[in-house]
C-alpha cells in the first residue's frame, strides 16, 4: 500500500479525534536522533497526535533523543532503551537472527509489547516495524511502515496476531483518544 492509501484506510477504521494533531519540531528530532522519521509517522502525528488506540496501544509524543537520566518517564527514549535491552536477551524469528537493528520505539501496549522501527536504513521509508511480543518472548519483523502495520493488524491480515492482546486484532471499528 502507499502512504496516502494507508492513511485513508486508517481513517476509515479509526476516525481521527477532533483534538488530535501533535505539533512536532521534526528538524530538532532529526538532529537529535541523527535521522529523519518516516513520513507516515509524521502524518499520523499531524492527524491523530499522541494518544491511545482502544485504550490498549500507546503511541507517545515524539521526543528528542537525550541521555536516559534526562528522558521523560515512559517516553520514546526510555522505551527505546528497554527495547535495546530486550533485543539482547530475547528470541527472534529466523529473519532477525544475527541482525543488529537500530531500534526506535514508537508504541507500547498494555501487555508490555514494544513496537519499534528498525532504523538501520538511511531512508526512513524503508524502516520495517519490529515487534517484541512479551507474552511469546519473541521479536518479529513486519516489512511495512507504522500506518500500514496498524491497518493490517486491525484487518487481521498477518498470519497471526503480532501483539499479546486481541484488542486490535480483526476489529472493524477502532477508537483513538488523543493525549496532549
Amino acid at each position: 500500500m502507499s502512504e496516502p492509501t494507508d492513511l485513508d484506510a486508517l481513517r476509515r477504521l479509526m476516525p481521527p479525534p477532533a483534538d488530535g494533531a501533535t505539533t512536532v519540531d521534526w528538524a530538532a528530532l532529526t538532529a537529535s536522533w541523527g535521522k529523519p522519521f518516516p513520513s507516515d509517522y509524521r502524518r499520523f502525528m499531524e492527524v491523530y497526535g499522541a494518544g491511545a488506540v482502544q485504550n490498549y496501544l500507546s503511541i507517545g509524543r515524539p521526543e528528542p533523543k537525550v541521555p536516559l537520566e534526562q528522558a521523560p518517564r515512559d517516553g520514546m527514549v526510555i522505551e527505546t532503551a528497554n527495547a535495546e535491552a530486550d533485543w539482547e536477551t530475547e528470541e527472534k524469528t529466523p529473519e532477525l537472527e544475527g541482525t543488529s537493528p537500530v531500534l526506535i520505539t514508537w508504541g507500547v501496549d498494555a501487555t508490555a509489547d514494544m513496537l519499534c522501527w528498525d532504523a538501520s536504513d538511511d531512508d526512513p521509508a524503508n524502516w520495517p516495524v519490529v515487534v517484541y511480543q512479551r507474552n511469546g518472548s519473541l521479536w518479529s519483523r513486519y516489512d511495512c511502515g507504522m500506518v500500514e502495520f496498524l491497518v493490517r493488524n486491525f484487518r487481521a491480515e498477518w498470519p497471526e496476531n503480532p501483539l499479546g492482546g486481541e484488542f486490535l486484532w480483526g476489529v472493524s471499528e477502532v477508537t483513538f483518544q488523543a493525549r496532549g
